[in-house]
């Protein structure tokens, strides 16, 4: 526990390629990060497993956009999800469901470890929704998650960089706690030195890509209507391999 490690958080196969090239030591694999990430489709996982060897990959598992209140359909589909990357030779799945109270639900997440088998587990920013941040540290460790992914229940890892640090200092070794949104080569010093924390997870991007269309319909957006349809949002290599640096340093 607590090795220094950096995980690249990408929802392409270039992202996944970029990150390989950049030093990740572990992909978390998700879909549509422009909404927090969702479950990756099976053949883009076919394809980072193809390319990217060397490189462990956890799978997000998050069935839509919103809040981690999930109903008994979507267990079910998660469940299936996590078997079935299990039986594909995934390393692990980042999961995470919530009572309507704000605790974390261990009957839920007891079903989904289960389908995990002797798969890494992550529970994922979950933990920054939940109400109470150290019990839900303890139930975490109990289940036997083997990573926290936390922006210290703040809207990015600065600004939540003193409950990371509490969190850190009470999992004592007990579990990785993970810094993660917001995370980037000029913060993440300021983030160890703060809290002592040495697993870090970025994207890695330097900005959006301009996209190769010619021809552009500015009066549609197909998704949300703040976001240009001709932007692609990628991982840099470059950019990723000086994160990965500082923290490899560590």
């Amino acid at each position: 526990m607590n090795k220094p490690l950096i995980e690249a958080c990408v929802d392409s196969y270039q992202s996944c390629v970029n990150a390989t090239k950049g030093g990740a030591d572990r992909l978390e694999l998700c879909s549509h990060l422009i909404i927090g990430g969702c479950t990756p489709t099976l053949p883009v996982f076919k394809q980072v497993q193809r390319d990217c060897k060397g490189v462990k990959i956890n799978v997000l598992i998050r069935p839509r956009f919103g809040d981690f209140l999930y109903t008994e359909d979507e267990i079910q589909a998660m469940c299936e999800d996590i078997a079935m990357f299990r039986d594909l030779g995934a390393n692990g799945v980042v999961i995470g469901a919530l009572t309507p109270d704000g605790d974390l639900d261990i009957e839920v997440m007891k079903r989904m470890m289960a389908c995990a088998g002797d798969m890494d587990v992550t529970l994922h920013r979950a933990f920054d929704m939940s109400r109470d941040p150290f019990k839900t540290l303890e139930e975490a460790i109990e289940l036997g998650c083997k990573t926290i992914l936390t922006s210290g229940q703040q809207s990015n890892v600065v600004e939540g960089k003193d409950l990371l640090k509490e969190v850190y200092e009470k999992a004592a070794g007990r579990i990785d706690i993970m810094a993660g949104c917001g995370v980037k080569k000029w913060n993440i010093q300021e983030i160890h030195d703060h809290t002592g924390i040495v697993v870090f997870h970025t994207t890695g991007r330097k900005g959006a890509l301009d996209s190769g269309m010619k021809y552009r319909k500015s009066t549609v957006a197909m998704g949300l209507p703040t976001l240009s349809e001709y932007e692609i949002w990628q991982t840099d290599e470059q950019e990723f391999r000086e994160c990965a640096e500082i923290v490899h340093a560590f």
